[in-house]
């Protein structure tokens, strides 16, 4: 502890030095005029003001408000600008004065943003402080040339065996999610993000116009399962400013791409852009656009494209980044030929359609698969996935359409009903419980098994209990065998026989008491086919 005196040459020489500096700085310090741009509010409405006074302003500048509040340009009028405003603007009124910064809107970037939870403006809503970053990225900014854009070769994995088995999505890909409310979408899109753990793969979850409980619970479960370290979160609640429900995806998207031009690869969720999309519609018809279809103005289809073609897989010269899209979109009565649901199809590389009827028997996730697709991710399905996937699609489709007859009571002969019994057991082993992603070994070990028809005697009820002891059976088999089948190569006529013969080791339990029911069955409904 220093217990120097005003006397003391230690002090004095420390107040001598400042006064030095201080004298220093004033007698360089040069007075300069610098010409600021200064406009006027003239109205105030929903979100939006008009400004009068800024003759050089540029389309979609930022212009700074008084309360710490900023804007976009919209609309340039011959004598006015319309601006959106990016938050609260109840303080604001006619007259006061609006500043032009000479910069477009952007966003902090950088690996300080993983495990944060942010607004659209940058702002921390995790009360953890600050993010510091050094450097920002405009949130609008072009889509990556042509030639600077690689084949998708490497899958993602979901961890959910419809989508990785059937409807498989690669690196790069843009894949469209929709379905009626409360059918599941927000689920699939988390346990993807949950199934990236540990792969290498950075997440940016955006939430578009969500309750705050709902953002609130999704945030939650990825904090209980350990993905909020590797997840970067953008929330733009509904009860905000619709300009910053409108600039939250592509202020998601810049963070994306950083992430995606350091080399890494990165998944993104727009959850979902029925709400963006609602937001835009609201800003147009308080500026005066004209609507279109459904109310919409006529950029709707232009700004989700522009948006959705920043997802891409790099060439290796630009560091071999990807950035895969998962946009939600929200249906009515599973009407998907609406004109946002047709827009981002048209957009996307294919889409997961979730149906409420599977959802209400019970079928989770509710994927309907014969109006699903992915016209590109199969180019990146591992070849094991291939060489089971097809006959299993195949049955399957079979299946629904057999069902969908039998159901108006036609008599059925054993083939069918024998194709009916293999296409419940092939829906029940692609169902899964929500947050309980399945590794590779055991999907392929279902998989094969359900090829071999090993399940076909397992009674319905005894079918999720017989698929944990596959997936159990599958995550002890051999290190090198494991290996082969996560490796991504062909599988081996071997190793096919030794994990099919291994799962049907394990399923004779399920099997010792069934082993009689299928020619009791078969007589009990000739029976009453006869008695008809």
């Amino acid at each position: 502890m220093i217990t120097a005196t005003p006397d003391s040459p230690d002090l004095q020489s420390v107040l001598d030095g400042a006064f030095v500096d201080i004298q220093q700085r004033l007698q360089a310090f040069r007075p300069q005029l610098r010409l600021r741009e200064v406009g006027t509010i003239t109205s105030v409405s929903t979100g939006i003001v008009r400004v009068h006074g800024l003759r050089q302003v540029s389309s979609e500048e930022l212009l700074a408000f008084p309360g710490g509040l900023f804007g976009i340009a919209f609309n340039l009028n011959e004598d006015s600008i319309d601006v959106v405003l990016l938050g609260d603007y109840a303080h604001l009124h006619a007259g006061q004065e609006v500043q032009r910064t000479g910069r477009v809107m952007d966003v902090a970037v950088g690996d300080a943003l993983l495990g944060r939870m942010i607004d659209p403006l940058g702002r921390p809503l995790d009360g953890r402080g600050p993010v510091v970053t050094h450097q920002r990225l405009p949130i609008e900014r072009p889509a990556t040339p042509i030639m600077d854009r690689a084949p998708v070769t490497e899958p993602l994995q979901t961890g959910l065996k419809v989508m990785d088995a059937l409807i498989p999505i690669g690196r790069g890909q843009r894949e469209l999610i929709l379905g009626d409310r409360q059918t599941g979408k927000t689920a699939i899109a988390l346990d993807t993000i949950f199934n990236q753990r540990g792969r290498n793969v950075l997440c940016v979850y955006c939430a578009i116009g969500q309750r705050a409980s709902a953002v609130a619970g999704a945030v939650a479960n990825l904090h209980e399962k350990d993905a909020l370290a590797y997840t970067v979160v953008v929330v733009a609640e509904g009860n905000e400013a619709p300009g910053l429900a409108y600039i939250a995806p592509y202020v998601a998207t810049s963070i994306a791409e950083h992430f995606m031009e350091q080399g890494r690869d990165v998944l993104i969720v727009y959850d979902d852009l029925t709400h963006h999309a609602r937001a835009y519609r609201e800003l147009s018809l308080l500026l005066r656009r004209p609507p279109g279809r459904e109310a919409f103005p006529g950029d709707i289809f232009y700004i989700h494209s522009r948006m959705l073609e920043r997802a891409t897989h790099l060439t290796k010269e630009r560091g071999g980044g990807s950035l895969t899209a998962l946009p939600i979109i929200e249906t009515e009565a599973q009407n998907i030929s609406a004109y946002i649901p047709t827009n981002l199809i048209s957009i996307t590389d294919g889409q997961i359609v979730l149906s409420p009827s599977l959802f209400e028997l019970g079928v989770l996730p509710a994927i309907d698969v014969g109006q699903s697709v992915s016209r590109v991710g199969g180019k990146a399905q591992r070849a094991a996935y291939r060489a089971v996937a097809g006959d299993l699609k195949l049955a399957y489709a079979q299946f629904e359409e057999l069902e969908s007859f039998a159901r108006f009571g036609a008599r059925l002969d054993e083939d069918t009903r024998q194709s009916i019994d293999h296409g419940k057991r092939i829906r029940a082993c692609l169902g899964q419980a929500e947050f309980s992603p399945v590794s590779v070994p055991a999907q392929l070990a279902i998989l094969l098994a359900l090829n071999a028809a090993l399940f076909d005697l397992v009674p319905l009820e005894r079918m999720a209990a017989a698929q944990q002891t596959v997936e159990k059976m599958a995550n002890d088999l051999p290190d090198d065998l494991i290996e082969r089948l996560t490796a991504g190569g062909k599988l081996a006529d071997t190793d096919r026989r030794q994990v099919t013969e291994a799962a049907r080791e394990v399923l004779k339990a399920f099997l010792s008491q069934t082993e009689t029911r299928p020619s009791q069955e078969t007589a009990g409904h000739t029976d009453t086919d006869e008695n008809s």
